[in-house]
C-alpha cells in the first residue's frame, strides 16, 4: 500500500517538474493595458527586453488598452492559466473592480506573480498657492474651505484616490478635476486655475526641474530619491499615509507552481539589470521584486484599502 501511494504522487509531481524544465517553450505575451509612452508601456517594453535576453525566449509586449485598463486585463484574466499570457498593471487594477460596476473581470481570476516596482504620487502647487509644504497646505485648506481644486490623471487613478485619502484624513474639502492624462493637467497648474496636481513622478519631473510648478510632497513611506529634499505626507502631518504607484506582473489564476516561479525568478533577473535599474531610476521608481506569495497579499490589502477610500469617499464615474 506505500508503495503504491508512492508511485501515486510521484505520478503526479511528474507532471509539475516536466512543466518546469521545459517552461517557456514559446513566446510569452506580456500585456500592457495602456496606449504607448506612459509608464506601463516604458517599464513594460524593457522588462520583456531583459526577460527575452535571458531566457532565449521572446518575450512580446502587446499594447491593448481600453476602459481604463480593464480591456486588457480582462484578456490576462480570460486567458489559459500557462504562463504565455501575463499583465503588467498598476493599481487600477485593484481598484476598477470596486469603483466601476461594468468591470468585466473579477480579482479571483488573476494571480500576482511579483510586485516590480514602486513609486510615490508627487503633490505639485502652483507657484503662486502660498504654501511651501504639507503642513501649511492642510492649514490653508482649514482656513479656506472649498477653496481648493486638484487635478489627476482620471477619475479612480491612484493619485485621484491619493487626493481623496488625505482629505478624507485630515477632514479638509478640495475639488477634483480630472484630466485625460497628467500631461494634460500641468498647462491649467502652472496658469494657477487648478492649484494642485496629484501626480506621478514622471509626469513632474519636466515642471518641477524648472520650478513652473514646485512639489510640496510626497506620498510614499519614505522620501523619493528624486525629490530627497521634499518631505512625505507621513512626515508633514498625516502619520501612516502610505501611496504607492506600484507596477506588477499578473498572470491568470490557477497557473502551476512550477511556472509561477519560473517567471517570478525570471523577472527578478530581469529587475537586477542595470539598464532595467536605470529605466526605473530616470521615472522614480524603485525596484522590488517580490515572492509571489508576498506579492497576492499586497494586492488583496490595496483592494481593501482602496475600496475603503471609494466607498467612504463616495467616489463614483
Amino acid at each position: 500500500m506505500k508503495r503504491f501511494a508512492l508511485l501515486v504522487l510521484l505520478g503526479l509531481l511528474a507532471p509539475a517538474t516536466a512543466l518546469a524544465q521545459t517552461y517557456p517553450s514559446k513566446p510569452i505575451r506580456l500585456v500592457l493595458p495602456y496606449v504607448p509612452g506612459g509608464i506601463i508601456d516604458g517599464v513594460g517594453r524593457n522588462l520583456a527586453q531583459r526577460m527575452t535576453e535571458n531566457l532565449g525566449i521572446s518575450v512580446v509586449a502587446e499594447n491593448r488598452p481600453g476602459a481604463g485598463g480593464m480591456v486588457g486585463t480582462d484578456v490576462v484574466a480570460r486567458s489559459a492559466p500557462d504562463g504565455y499570457t501575463i499583465l503588467l498593471m498598476d493599481p487600477a487594477v485593484v481598484i476598477n473592480p470596486t469603483l466601476q460596476p461594468d468591470a468585466p473581470y473579477d480579482l479571483s481570476k488573476l494571480q500576482t506573480v511579483s510586485i516590480i516596482g514602486s513609486s510615490p504620487v508627487v503633490i505639485v502647487a502652483n507657484p503662486a498657492l502660498p504654501v511651501k509644504n504639507f503642513a501649511e497646505l492642510l492649514a490653508y485648506a482649514k482656513a479656506n474651505p472649498g477653496k481648493l481644486n486638484f487635478a489627476s490623471a482620471g477619475i479612480g487613478t491612484a493619485p485621484h484616490l491619493a487626493g481623496e485619502l488625505v482629505k478624507l484624513r485630515a477632514g479638509i474639502e478640495m475639488t477634483h478635476v480630472p484630466y485625460r492624462g497628467i500631461g494634460a493637467a500641468y498647462p491649467d497648474i502652472m496658469s494657477g486655475k487648478v492649484q494642485l496636481g496629484f501626480s506621478s513622478i514622471a509626469g513632474a519631473v519636466p515642471f518641477t526641474a524648472d520650478n513652473r510648478v514646485k512639489a510640496i510632497a510626497t506620498t510614499g513611506a519614505v522620501r523619493s530619491s528624486v525629490y530627497p529634499d521634499v518631505p512625505t505626507v507621513a512626515e508633514s502631518g498625516l502619520a501612516g499615509f502610505d501611496v504607492d504607484l506600484w507596477t506588477g506582473v499578473l498572470g491568470p489564476a490557477g497557473m502551476p507552481p512550477a511556472v509561477l516561479a519560473k517567471l517570478n525568478s525570471e523577472i527578478g533577473k530581469a529587475l537586477a539589470h542595470p539598464e532595467m535599474k536605470a529605466t526605473l531610476a530616470k521615472i522614480g521608481v524603485e525596484p522590488r521584486g517580490t515572492a509571489s506569495a508576498e506579492a497576492s497579499a499586497f494586492t488583496q490589502a490595496e483592494f481593501e484599502k482602496w475600496k475603503k477610500v471609494i466607498v467612504d469617499g463616495k467616489i463614483k464615474l
